[in-house]
Order: C-alpha cells, then sequence, then structure tokens
C-alpha cells in the first residue's frame, strides 16, 4: 500500500470518528444538518501538519477554519451547499528567504449525510522583490453626493527590500473574467480552473507594459495612473491629484484604447517618456478593468520577446469560457513570469465571488466596498519592520485608516512611518486575505 492510499484511508477513518464522536463540530450543533468533510493538503514536502484550512460557503459567505493534523488533513463538520477551501503557510529557509504554501479548491459540493473527501494540491512559491502596494480602483463619489465618479483608477507598485529592483518588459494585465462575481465557465466537473495544470493565468483583453527598463529604489516605489492622468480633485474633491512629475500614466491611443473619458491627455508635467504603451487582444476602446473586483496581475515577459510580440502570437492566446471569440480572447501568461498579483472580491457580491488566479499566485482575495474612494493596502510584516535598525524611534503606530473590521493587523501606519524615515517591509504571503486590508482612502491624498 503506497503513502496516498494510507493517507486517503487514514482520512476516511478519521471521517467516521469524527461523525460517531465529534466534540466540535465547525458550526451549529444539530448533526442531522450537518455533513462531514475532510480537506487532505498534497504536494508538501516538509511537516504537513498546523496548515490553517478555511472552508467558505460561497452561497452565505461563511467561513470557518481548522488546523491540519499529522496526515495534513482537517476535518470539518458544515451545513451541505457549496463551498471553496484555501490553505496557506509560511515557512522561513533562510536569511531573508521564504517559502510560501498556498492550496485553492473550488465548486465543493457537500451534500446532507454524505461524507465529502477533498484533496488540495500545495504550491510552493518565493517571495517577491516587488509588491503591489496599493491598488485604487473603485472610484469615489462626486461633490454632490450622488453621482459616481471612476476615471480616476491607479495602482503603486514597490521594492520590499534594501536592493535596487530592476524590470525589463514590465507588464500588467487582469483574469478574465473581469469581475469575480460574473459567471465563470473556467471551472471544470471537479471545481477546478481548468488551466491550473498547464501553469498559467489568461490576462483579459489587453496588457499594459513599460516601454523601458523600470528601476525602483530600494523601499521605494512607482505610482502608476490607469485612467485619467491628472488633477482629478478639480473637479471631483475626493478624487486623486495625478499631476506629478514622477508619476506613470497608462496613455496609448494608438493602441485602440482611445477612449478620452478613461484616457484624457495626461498631464503637461508627466514626462512622456512615463507613458505605458498597450497590446490589445480583445475589443474595445478602453481597458476594461474592474472597478468592483479585479484579478490584477503584474508580470515581467524574458528580455528579447517583445511584450506586443507575444500578446499577438496566436499561439499565446486562450479564449475563456470556452468560446473562440476576439471578445474572449486572453494572453497565456506562465506563472513563472508573475512577479505580484492579487484578486479582488465585492463587498456587494459576498454571495457570488469566485477565484480566478491559482493558489501558487494567489490563494485568497480581498474585500473591496467601491464608490467611496476606498484603496487597497497591503500590510505591513510587522516583525521585519521592526528589526531594521534604521527604523529605531521612526514608527508610527496605532494605525485608524481600515473600513469596519478590515485594518492592519501590524497596527503600524506605514504612510506616516515612510513620512518619518522609516523603511516599511510589507507581508507577502501569496494570499491577499493575509496580506491586504480596505482602507478609507488612496494613500496619495495623505
Amino acid at each position: 500500500m503506497n503513502m496516498k492510499q494510507i493517507t486517503f484511508l487514514l482520512a476516511l477513518t478519521a471521517l467516521c470518528l469524527l461523525t460517531a464522536c465529534s466534540e466540535k463540530p465547525s458550526v451549529g450543533t444539530d448533526d442531522l444538518t450537518l455533513s462531514d468533510v475532510a480537506v487532505t493538503l498534497t504536494g508538501i514536502d516538509s511537516n504537513a501538519a498546523n496548515f490553517k484550512v478555511e472552508l467558505r460557503n460561497t452561497q452565505t459567505n461563511s467561513i470557518f477554519a481548522e488546523m491540519t493534523n499529522a496526515q495534513g488533513t482537517a476535518l470539518f463538520r458544515v451545513t451541505p451547499g457549496i463551498y471553496e477551501a484555501t490553505a496557506s503557510k509560511k515557512e522561513l529557509k533562510g536569511n531573508n528567504t521564504y517559502y510560501i504554501y498556498n492550496g485553492t479548491s473550488g465548486q465543493i459540493t457537500v451534500r446532507e449525510g454524505q461524507a465529502t473527501p477533498v484533496t488540495m494540491e500545495m504550491k510552493r512559491a518565493k517571495t517577491s522583490q516587488v509588491v503591489i502596494k496599493e491598488l485604487y480602483n473603485g472610484g469615489c463619489m462626486k461633490d454632490d453626493g450622488v453621482t459616481m465618479f471612476q476615471y480616476d483608477k491607479c495602482f503603486i507598485l514597490y521594492n520590499n527590500s534594501a536592493e535596487p529592483a530592476v524590470l525589463d518588459n514590465l507588464c500588467m494585465g487582469f483574469a478574465a473574467p473581469a469581475n469575480a462575481q460574473a459567471t465563470n465557465r473556467n471551472y471544470d466537473a471537479a471545481g477546478k480552473l481548468v488551466y491550473e495544470e498547464e501553469g498559467f493565468i489568461p490576462v483579459w483583453n489587453g496588457v499594459w507594459y513599460f516601454p523601458a527598463t523600470l528601476t525602483i529604489e530600494p523601499y521605494g516605489q512607482v505610482v502608476v495612473n490607469i485612467t485619467g492622468a491628472i488633477d482629478n480633485t478639480l473637479t471631483v474633491t475626493a478624487s486623486v491629484n495625478y499631476a506629478k512629475e514622477e508619476y506613470y500614466c497608462m496613455y496609448d491611443p494608438e493602441s485602440g484604447y482611445n477612449n478620452t473619458s478613461y484616457y484624457p491627455t495626461p498631464s503637461a508635467v508627466i514626462p512622456t517618456s512615463h507613458y505605458l504603451k498597450a497590446v490589445v487582444m480583445g475589443l474595445g476602446n478602453a481597458w476594461p478593468f474592474s472597478m468592483s473586483s479585479p484579478a490584477f496581475v503584474v508580470f515581467q515577459i524574458p528580455s528579447g520577446v517583445h511584450p506586443r510580440t507575444y500578446c499577438t502570437n496566436p499561439d499565446n492566446l486562450w479564449y475563456h469560457n470556452g468560446e473562440m471569440k476576439q471578445v474572449n480572447a486572453c494572453a497565456k501568461v506562465p506563472n513563472d513570469w508573475i512577479v505580484d498579483a492579487m484578486e479582488v472580491y465585492s463587498s456587494a457580491y459576498q454571495e457570488g465571488c469566485v477565484k480566478r488566479l491559482t493558489a501558487d499566485i494567489d490563494a485568497g482575495y480581498v474585500w473591496l466596498t467601491n464608490q467611496h474612494g476606498h484603496t487597497l493596502y497591503r500590510n505591513v510584516d510587522l516583525t521585519a519592520t521592526e528589526a531594521l535598525e534604521e527604523n529605531e524611534g521612526k514608527l508610527v503606530y496605532q494605525y485608524q485608516k481600515g473600513v469596519d473590521s478590515s485594518t492592519d493587523p501590524s497596527g503600524i501606519d506605514a504612510e506616516a512611518s515612510r513620512k518619518n524615515g522609516a523603511h516599511i517591509i510589507y507581508q507577502d504571503t501569496n494570499n491577499s486575505t493575509n496580506d491586504f486590508h480596505e482602507r478609507q482612502q488612496c494613500s496619495l491624498k495623505d
């Protein structure tokens, strides 16, 4: 009998024992309405115990958490329904080097009175030097307090290390479908994303890229405007002023993205060398970046291959929802090329969001309440940041800019600390649930 068979039999035995004598069901107390679920993790080359596994009911958004046993199995008792499982763990593997294990399994059907064994493969990845520090995409309210303004999106890339980051062919895209709550036919009957085994993420509609080498200094950042590279505060007070010479912007009318509502002529203070270029695979005159729930991907195409060449090669295209139409065209971005990514779910659709990024890219998700000027901001790595000797006396605590229960658990006000001369190291576990929180406003307005 091989190890996989032994693990499976142990899981089934545990299920039987749990059914007979469980003292701590994951939810409720009425055994007649509960069913047993055993989630067993595979692909771990170290101790499989003490991985935190979360089981989320995609219809009610109820979340249950259990730790794995020595065999790598987490046992649950839950009500019947459709579930999504995630697991994550970060391990130190040397000086400032971490391995991150992440796993996801979607569309798990739990039926009343039936045991449900789930095998979830864990993917291992290293932390990245460059991370998405912040994403502002949800828009804000106009001064009338009634109308919404959406043409002021941006993101911030951050060098999360003490060494310069030099990046060629750096690109941006988002996974299909554009909204997490949209109908997603990219899952197979077993509840896995159909492209997971092939090791790529489908980036839909179009790709933006830096036309020249981008260098980010240690603990430095780069602001990239997505739409409206002007001082938007002149007409919408709650919006953002992008009229700064150090900022970059997505502006390339010749690509086909020429809708002037999205792309007014950038502020004259932004040099043309800071204009990003685009390659369009699909349809439309503007990059349809979601206001509510994008799966944002930053990736780097290998040197010697131009982004336009790669994204227009039919061999590198894939069509989501299984329909070979231009409107569904995506560029296949190999997982090895991805620098960082984040999965966003809409707070307005908590019962309908599903993942588009695979576990090795992002095992979680972060909620966004759009239209209120809120932003998604990366949490501070408390231990690593406090360990920097140069931060002595410069860190500002008692952070209070989160939204409701969403906040930075470190308690450090990163922006106030940076203005105080501190160097911030942000958390990077390849799991947006752990890595991000919803913030009251874009940090560019602080």
